[in-house]
């Protein structure tokens, strides 16, 4: 028992739920929320869901795996670190995870395997590399998140021909995320705190544009409301004292409150019910965020 709560302390189970809350806003997008698709498409989301949280969870594995030496020195307290996993264990679960979460998009679909297969690349590339670079390692990290919303669109391919480039908004909010995420350990930029929150704002003037032209402006604005004032209440603070708790706590609510972004998509592009759906994922990443890291 302690070693799967081992595994589940490495996989961040809290952002977990967020990559669902992704696949779920993407689904709602490419409308399979509706009553008459609904019931044609519940196998498709339920593999979906499995393929983004095995690809996350083994994104995330492998994180720990390339940062094991450097952890030995910041976060000795981590699995791996720790001696309580070894490298070889870890990575073997990683593997397992990233091959599992491929072969369940597969069966929805060719073109979801290959966007599954794409976000495992970007994955890894940003674990081993990726994250050594001020710019293209948030730019990397934000692809992941881009390619996951798509993850969702691609329940139905048609969709995905419409709507590929909303993956620009989940990429643009990332970013902003991985770059202040640097200085949760000894401290961050004002100047780059700065720039996320321009970032912040642009993301919210994306929404608010699509919910506008799909005449929900009023329904989106109720989740959009508390999704800005859980990402810059800590921002703030982080910007007013830019020391790695702040920070840190500035990054964990950014990662959180991608659920309501997602509620946000989907009352933008569906029903208020896909939007709730959505939105009651929040409490169980919020607890879940009590028990195991999410940074």
């Amino acid at each position: 028992m302690e070693k799967i709560l081992t595994y589940l302390r490495m996989m961040r189970p809290a952002n977990v739920i967020t990559s669902v809350a992704d696949v779920l806003a993407g689904a709602a997008i490419a409308g399979v929320f509706s009553a008459e698709a609904f019931s044609n498409h519940i196998k498709a989301i339920i593999m979906l869901c499995i393929s983004t949280a095995c690809l996350y969870g083994g994104g995330i594995v492998f994180n720990d795996v390339f940062d094991a030496d450097i952890d030995k020195i910041e976060r000795p307290e981590r699995a791996i670190p720790s001696g309580k996993v070894s490298l070889q264990q870890a990575s073997v679960l990683g593997s397992i995870l990233l091959l599992s979460g491929i072969i369940a998009a597969a069966f929805v679909s060719p073109t979801s395997g290959l966007l599954a297969l794409a976000i495992a690349f970007f994955a890894l590339l940003y674990n081993k590399i990726g994250k050594h670079h001020p710019f293209w390692g948030p730019l990397n990290m934000g692809c992941c998140r881009g390619l996951n919303l798509l993850l969702g669109v691609s329940i139905i391919a048609g969709a995905l021909l419409q709507w590929y480039f909303l993956a620009i908004v989940p990429i643009i909010y990332i970013f902003s995320i991985t770059m202040i995420s640097r200085g949760e350990v000894h401290g961050g930029s004002r100047s780059n705190l700065y720039i996320a929150a321009v970032l912040y704002c642009i993301v919210t003037g994306f929404l608010l544009c699509f919910s506008y032209l799909n005449n929900k402006l009023l329904l989106s604005a109720i989740i959009l409301i508390p999704f800005l004032w859980m990402i810059f209440k800590p921002l703030f603070r982080a910007i007013k004292n830019p020391i790695g708790k702040n920070v840190g706590g500035a990054v964990k609510a950014g990662v959180i409150s991608l659920i309501l972004m997602d509620a946000a998509w989907a009352a933008t592009f569906s029903t208020i019910i896909a939007a709730l759906i959505i939105a009651c994922l929040l409490p169980i990443s919020i607890l879940l965020a009590k028990a195991f890291a999410v940074t």
